[in-house]
C-alpha cells in the first residue's frame, strides 16, 4: 500500500456540549480554556508539530466563534500595536493558520462521530488523512499524532490508530481493539468492537482519539447504517475497511486527559499549569497554599 504523506487532519467540533451548561450554552465547549489556550487551539498545535498543513474544522450551529479564532481580528490587532504589546502580538500570529489552511463545514444533524468524518469527505478527497478528536487532550512529547506518523512511515502505511489502556469496568464507553503481533509499542490489530459489555470485551485497549485513516473509509461510511447509540460509528466503518487494509495501534507514550469530562478538564488545567515556563513554579506554591489552609481538604471561604 502506497505511503501517501498526512496533510489534512479532521476536527469534528460539532457537539453541543450538554456536560458543561451553562457555559457552553454561549460558548462552543471546544473553546474553553486550558490554562490560556482554548482547547481547540491545543489540539491544532499537537497536528501542526506533526506536520498537518490543512485543518478541517467539521462544525455545527453556534460554532462559528471556532471560525472566528482562527481568523485575524484586526480591531484587537490594531489596540495591542498602539499599545506596543509586541508579545501579544507576536502570539497571535504564531497561532494564526496560513491563508487557505482552513476549511470548515456542518454537520447538520448529530448522527455520529462517523457521520461527522464523513461529512468532511470533499474536503480531504482521495488522500490519507488524520482525525483528532478536540475533548481528548494528549500530553506528550512528540506529540501523540506524531508518534502515531512516525509509525505509519515505518510500518506499510495503512490506518494507524491511538490505544491505551483503561480499567476493565470502563471498556463500555469506548472502541476496543484485538492486540495481534506487537513490535515495540505498536502492533497489528485484528479486530474491534464499538462500547463492548466488560465480560465480552476482547481486550482493555481502547482508541484514543487520534487516527490516521485511509480515504476509502469514506465509501465505508457512506453505506453505514446506525450502531451503537444510534448513532453512525467510526468503528463500525473500520471493521468493514479491515479486511481490505492493514490496521496498527500504537500505545502512545503520554497522558490523556477527557475534556468532555469535567474532572478531566480541570485535571488538564492543572497539570498544564504547573508545567508553563513562566509561571509554573507560583502556581505550585499557591496551589500547595490552598491545601495547606484547607488542612488538606479545599473548602469554600470560610466554610
Amino acid at each position: 500500500m502506497s505511503k501517501r504523506p498526512i496533510r489534512k487532519a479532521i476536527f469534528p467540533v460539532a457537539g453541543l456540549g450538554t456536560r458543561f451548561l451553562p457555559a457552553s450554552k454561549a460558548i462552543p465547549k471546544e473553546m474553553l480554556p486550558i490554562l490560556d489556550r482554548p482547547l481547540i487551539q491545543t489540539v491544532v498545535d499537537e497536528a501542526r508539530e506533526a506536520g498537518i498543513e490543512h485543518f478541517v474544522f467539521v462544525t455545527g450551529r453556534n460554532k462559528s466563534v471556532i471560525e472566528d479564532h482562527f481568523d485575524r481580528q484586526y480591531e484587537l490587532e490594531s489596540i495591542l500595536r498602539k499599545r506596543g504589546q509586541s508579545a501579544s502580538l507576536e502570539l497571535l500570529e504564531k497561532d494564526l493558520p496560513a491563508p487557505g489552511q482552513t476549511s470548515f463545514t456542518r454537520q447538520q444533524e448529530p448522527l455520529g462521530l462517523g457521520h461527522a468524518i464523513w461529512c468532511a469527505r470533499h474536503l480531504v478527497a482521495n488522500e490519507p488523512f488524520a482525525v483528532l478528536l478536540p475533548d481528548m487532550i494528549m500530553m506528550a512529547k512528540p506529540g501523540c499524532l506524531k508518534q502515531l506518523i512516525d509509525v505509519y512511515h515505518e510500518s506499510e502505511g495503512g490506518n494507524v490508530l491511538a490505544v491505551e489502556e483503561v480499567a476493565w469496568d470502563r471498556v463500555d464507553r469506548y472502541g476496543v481493539v484485538v492486540p495481534d503481533v506487537w513490535q515495540d509499542n505498536h502492533f497489528s490489530i485484528s479486530g474491534m468492537v464499538e462500547k463492548p459489555k466488560r465480560d465480552v470485551a476482547p481486550s482493555n485497549l481502547i482508541i484514543s482519539g487520534r487516527y490516521i485513516l485511509q480515504p476509502e473509509v469514506f465509501t465505508e461510511l457512506s453505506q453505514q447504517s446506525s450502531g451503537a447509540g444510534g448513532e453512525i460509528q467510526i468503528t463500525d466503518a473500520m471493521i468493514h475497511l479491515m479486511g481490505k487494509q492493514p490496521f496498527r495501534g500504537v500505545k502512545y507514550v503520554g497522558t490523556t486527559y477527557d475534556c468532555g469530562d469535567k474532572i478531566g478538564l480541570l485535571s488538564a488545567s492543572v497539570v498544564h499549569a504547573l508545567q508553563h515556563e513562566t509561571f509554573g513554579l507560583e502556581f505550585r506554591n499557591a496551589l500547595s497554599n490552598i491545601v495547606k489552609k484547607a488542612g488538606g481538604k479545599l473548602t469554600w471561604g470560610g466554610e
